[in-house]
């Protein structure tokens, strides 16, 4: 019964723009076998839960006396210089965290009255997804639904089925944004509930896409075919990354694949690489790899473009 499912997610965004068509609500689950270099959620790697910390919501050890100080067990925590509170005059003391201390029990998470320290994921049944997402449901209108994202949702299988199934008998249109790193059966399995793949094309070199993703692409690639074959729908998203997969023989490659595919590819995103989740990894204590890595320009992404339209393939600049 789906009900007694429960999946671990980091998030459910409402009036998402981004994850498929129309106006969507997102299900971010947790865990993912990829470990791009150019992440732009890092929480969603680990199913494990991790600490993040936001030093800006830290209210000061004067005012809540210290709570996730006596609660940590590892000794991980300890205090930063005073400095200027944001809500007045007063000088407050906020926290640090020693990673290499850090164990991620989430005992200081447990006390922090102010949200600083929090758990990067939490636990949620079928039932309750559904329900969250079927609240936005006035707003989904002709295009928009639900959206089951990550990490990689097919991670957690069990979930992401039976919550697409969940979806599907109420009516509500389902997108599947997915890595196609998972087993072929299961998308089989999932393909009747899924209304269309958000699917990533990283790199179309297997020794290259397994340096910069931690797993070779044939599987990936694989799978894309299945659901062509078997009447699924297909929007590609191809991440365009200056020096790592920006490359003229790569993006045309990538370009043939995508056609080879036919009427299943509905939309080709071209995705220019950003650091915008740069933040997210400074919560988690973590190095942000790509820090050489510069925005690819306009004039690149329009010349992109042209080498995807050119090929009779539906094509946007994301």
């Amino acid at each position: 019964m789906s009900e007694k499912i429960i999946g671990r997610i980091y998030d459910i965004q409402g009036f998402a723009v981004h994850d498929g068509p129309g106006i969507r609500t997102t299900v971010y689950t947790k865990g993912c076998p990829l470990r791009c270099l150019w992440c732009h959620s890092p929480e969603s790697q680990c199913y494990d839960y991790e600490l993040s910390y936001l030093p800006v919501k830290c209210t000061g050890n004067e005012k809540c006396g210290g709570l996730c100080l006596n609660a940590c067990p590892a000794g991980a925590l300890y205090t930063k210089e005073p400095e200027k509170s944001l809500a007045d005059d007063s000088m407050i003391t906020k926290v640090e965290i020693d990673r290499l201390k850090c164990t991620d029990c989430l005992s200081c998470a447990q006390v922090c009255p102010s949200r600083a320290l929090v758990p990067s994921g939490y636990e949620i049944s079928v039932e309750d997804a559904c329900a969250r997402v079927e609240k936005d449901r006035f707003f989904f209108k002709k295009e928009g639904g639900a959206t089951i994202s990550g990490g990689e949702p097919m991670f957690q299988f069990d979930f992401t089925l039976s919550l697409a199934m969940k979806l599907c008998e109420k009516g509500i249109n389902v997108c599947l944004d997915t890595t196609g790193f998972a087993p072929r059966g299961q998308y089989l399995r999932i393909l009747p509930y899924v209304d269309l793949f958000l699917y990533d094309i990283k790199h179309m070199d297997s020794d290259r896409h397994k340096s910069l993703t931690g797993v070779p692409n044939d599987l990936i690639l694989s799978n894309a075919e299945t659901i062509a074959e078997n009447g699924g729908a297909l929007q590609i998203r191809v991440p365009v990354i200056p020096k790592l997969n920006a490359g003229h023989d790569n993006l045309v490659k990538t370009a043939e694949f995508c056609a080879k595919l036919g009427s299943a590819v509905k939309l080709v995103q071209l995705l220019p690489y950003h650091s915008m989740g740069k933040s997210k990894y400074m919560r988690l204590g973590w190095p942000y790899k790509l820090k050489n890595v510069d925005p690819p320009d306009d004039g690149f992404m329009e010349q992109a473009l042209e080498l995807f339209s050119s090929r009779g393939l539906p094509a946007k600049i994301h």
